[in-house]
């Protein structure tokens, strides 16, 4: 992390100007070149649709507890559909890929577009990724008391959705979305703590799930991927359906609210978010509600915590610093239950955090952050805004 700093630190430092009879320091030869090799990776702070897909490479790495050392590569293209629309935001495509000395990789593709003049949206997605996960059981108590499963966990995931816009900001829309999970391996890290909710036998070794979804959003931010102002308001209904393959049949109701703020007494963006998430019927253990990861309570492992209903909040606070630099600074709350009335009855973990942020393309940031949760951290390498 510091390696990743200090090399952006140093390539967006203005190139000094040397004076004919001096040879430059090795520092300066070293910033030199750093800052040719950034800008050979598209990481110029700038987009130019004449390119087609204008791409930025930010490769980094990591450790984590099951994936031990590793490498993650995070690239981004920007690019119009139409060059003659000059107001729609840019469509975007992003690309992560990650491998780990223990054998661990994962791939993921996400690609948004806004066609004729943001008539029409559509999102395409997709996952691939075998690497070490955790296990806990189902439930808040499960979660805190339980002891860990370790396991391998082999995921396939494919999503596409297409919304048309019926009024001023607001749109309707139909996806579908396909996922398979293998479990393998699975062992209990310590057999001499209690574990409540599943057995280890109950832990099924391949799970698919596949439904229909039906959205309904109005969306009047400024930019997706960094919005600096408007609002997200996003529903989205979705049954998994037997008739469609799915091992098993059940629905999902998912809410999303966000809000972005830029005030006029200082410089920067307050960002809100608040999350619901709802399962009913025969939800099996990869589909419950998560809690944790990159995006959503960042400080905690994505897997710990699940359970059928999810309820989350998070604000946070987008410093914008000299240059392309900046820094996040972030609260938030999160708490699961079995059934939907009983939501916020169940412990609430909280999260804190701090981020830096690098902008490698227009509005475009590369993300660390450091999360801070019950007993738990966590340092998340990214490209686009977590939410």
């Amino acid at each position: 992390m510091k390696k990743t700093l200090a090399l952006l630190l140093a390539a967006t430092c203005s190139l000094p100007t040397y004076a004919e009879d001096k040879e430059p320091t090795t520092y300066e030869r070293y910033q030199a070149w750093l800052n040719q090799m950034l800008l050979e990776l598209g990481a110029d702070g700038q987009f130019n649709p004449e390119k087609g897909v204008d791409w930025s490479v930010m490769p980094g790495p990591f450790y984590t507890p099951e994936k031990q050392f590793g490498v993650g590569i995070s690239a981004v293209g920007l690019y119009k559909p139409d060059l003659d629309d000059t107001v729609t935001q840019p469509s975007s495509v992003t690309l992560n890929g990650f491998g780990s000395i223990n054998g661990a990789y994962g791939l993921s593709f996400s690609n948004t577009n806004y066609l004729a003049h943001d008539k029409y949206r559509l999102f395409i997605d997709a996952e691939l990724m075998d690497s070490p996960d955790v296990f806990y059981g189902i439930g808040m108590d499960a979660g805190l008391n339980n002891g860990r499963v370790d396991y391998t966990r082999r995921t396939y995931a494919a999503s596409v959705k297409g919304l048309l816009q019926v009024m001023s900001y607001t749109y309707v829309g139909l996806g579908v979305e396909f996922s398979k999970n293998e479990a393998s391996k699975a062992e209990i890290d310590d057999p001499d703590k209690p574990w409540i909710g599943h057995t280890l036998a109950e832990f099924p070794d391949k799970q698919f799930s596949a439904g229909v979804t039906m959205s309904l959003v109005y969306d009047s931010r400024d930019f997706a991927l960094n919005a600096s102002q408007g609002h997200l308001l996003k529903l989205d209904y979705t049954h998994f359906s037997q008739a469609l393959g799915s091992d098993h049949e059940f629905d999902r109701v998912a809410l999303n609210y966000s809000d972005y703020y830029s005030p006029q007494s200082f410089d920067g963006v307050i960002a809100w978010q608040a999350l619901l998430e709802a399962n009913f019927g025969d939800v099996s253990w990869d589909q419950m509600a998560l809690l944790g990861g990159a995006s959503a309570l960042r400080g905690y492992e994505q897997g710990h915590y699940r359970d059928r209903n999810m309820l989350l909040s998070q604000v946070e606070y987008r410093q914008p610093l000299s240059g392309r630099h900046g820094m996040v600074y972030w609260v938030g709350a999160g708490t699961l239950s079995n059934q939907l009335d009983e939501l916020g009855q169940e412990k609430w973990l909280t999260t804190v955090g701090v981020g830096y942020r690098f902008e490698i393309k227009e509005r475009v940031n590369l993300r660390l952050d450091m999360g801070f949760g019950n007993g738990e951290s966590g340092f998340y390498f990214a490209i686009n805004e977590a939410f």
